[in-house]
């Protein structure tokens, strides 16, 4: 069979890699030229290039790409289309599933599965890890995945991991700005709230326009709420009459390996979840979801402490106010290392009201997704911070720094840029496990 993919941003990619490794023939088509084609299965040193103006073929074997346009007539001849979750709601979105030809409506064997999605502004990865962990000690075969940006495979992966094997539950990490798309190509039984935050206002425009993208997806749903929910108690009232079923969770009350008040509300809503599988779809002993709790580690690239020399080191993506808040009030750091966000995420820059309010000693920041570091400067200048600031540019500097902090009881290393946190989290380890 043969797939169009119209769109290489991240899903983009991720589908195109899936459905490559599923052997399919892929047609993908970008309109920008300046494309990263870094991570797929093309070398510039083994395909035909096709250079035209402000154009661009790459042909090799099954896997065709065209840059700065889409060439309809192969599009129309595929047999489905992957769309960018970022574009659902479109012009062109809407005629392809009139047509029947999306992915989803070609491949249907996803849809037949007991589903779990879980969504909000921080805590999906660790909440569906948490999930995935107890199921899976229960029995039961979980094909996981959904978010490119959280660091799975991308939705469509799942869609031909579906088709390709038999599973007994499909849990998904739902971005929440594809929470349109996700309730389209998918059939939630049970959908789980994290939180609200303050991130992706830049799609949402506000928690109200967040909020109402939410009561699209809840729609005769059975939803897990937090019942100390930090958002208006209007949201949840609006919550309640749209969906089928309201469960509301609290913070765990068993042990865990996890810092923080944060950590223990996704085991406190993975415990309840699982639960209420037990109680009304298949049976989970709350032996299983309390052991699975106790032993679980934190996911790569989330908040983990280490030791070195006298310092507890806090490190883990943080990428918005929220997310370090709850952090920053739990714990006093004499230094918090941040890194910056896109050009484009201005209301990511908030991370760094949180962190002067927190008034460490010092602040360290480095590039994190993007070197957004003199507008990061601003910010810190227009705050009044009135204490030290430095830039780290890269991973020795920012190692330079740690060891200089090192003796001090607790430092902070997050923000933005997963990728960039995981590789200094791999080299303190090294170095902590060096000094023992």
């Amino acid at each position: 069979m043969k797939a169009a993919i119209i769109g290489l941003g991240v899903e983009g990619k991720k589908a195109l890699n899936s459905l490559m490794k599923h052997d399919w023939d892929v047609y993908a088509s970008d309109l920008n030229v300046n494309i990263n084609l870094d991570n797929l299965p093309i070398s510039l040193a083994e395909v035909n290039v096709s250079p035209n103006k402000d154009k661009i073929s790459f042909v090799k074997d099954k896997l065709t790409i065209d840059l700065g346009f889409n060439n309809q007539e192969i599009i129309d001849s595929c047999d489905a289309v992957v769309l960018s979750p970022s574009i659902w709601g479109s012009r062109i979105a809407k005629h392809y599933q009139e047509s029947g030809k999306l992915l989803c409506d070609v491949k249907t064997d996803h849809r037949d599965i007991f589903t779990i999605g879980v969504t909000g502004t921080n805590g999906k990865t660790t909440t569906v890890s948490m999930i995935k962990e107890i199921l899976e000690n229960s029995g039961k075969k979980v094909l996981v995945g959904g978010n490119a940006g959280g660091g799975f495979e991308g939705y469509y992966d799942l869609i031909l991991e579906a088709d390709s094997e038999k599973y007994d539950v499909l849990l998904i990490e739902v971005c929440d700005m594809t929470v349109g798309f996700c309730s389209y190509c998918f059939d939630f039984d049970l959908i789980a709230l994290t939180n609200m935050g303050n991130d992706h206002m830049d799609v949402h425009g506000s928690m109200e326009g967040y909020k109402d993208s939410l009561k699209v997806f809840f729609k005769d749903k059975t939803v897990f709420l937090n019942e100390c929910q930090e958002y208006p108690d209007s949201f949840k009232e609006e919550f309640k009459e749209c969906s089928k079923e309201i469960i509301e969770y609290s913070e765990t009350d068993y042990e865990l390996k996890l810092f923080g008040k944060f950590n223990r509300l996704n085991a406190g809503l993975s415990q309840r979840l699982c639960e209420y599988i037990n109680e009304k779809v298949f049976p989970i002993d709350n032996e299983t979801i309390e052991s699975s709790l106790n032993n679980f580690k934190p996911v790569k690239g989330r908040l983990e402490l280490l030791k070195l020399n006298d310092c507890t080191i806090y490190i883990g993506k943080s990428d918005n106010s929220d997310a370090i808040k709850v952090i920053l009030d739990e714990v006093d750091f004499t230094a918090i290392f941040i890194g910056t966000p896109r050009h484009n995420e201005n209301h990511r820059l908030d991370i760094l009201n949180e962190v002067v309010n927190a008034n460490p000693d010092a602040i360290i920041l480095f590039p994190g997704l993007e070197d957004t570091l003199d507008q990061a400067i601003y910010r810190l200048h227009g705050l009044d911070y009135n204490g030290r600031i430095e830039i780290a540019n890269n991973l020795d500097e920012i190692v330079s720094f740690v060891a200089e902090f090192s003796h001090e009881p607790a430092i902070f290393i997050g923000g933005n840029g997963q990728e960039t946190i995981i590789k200094i989290q791999e080299r303190l380890k090294e170095i902590s496990n060096s000094l023992k």
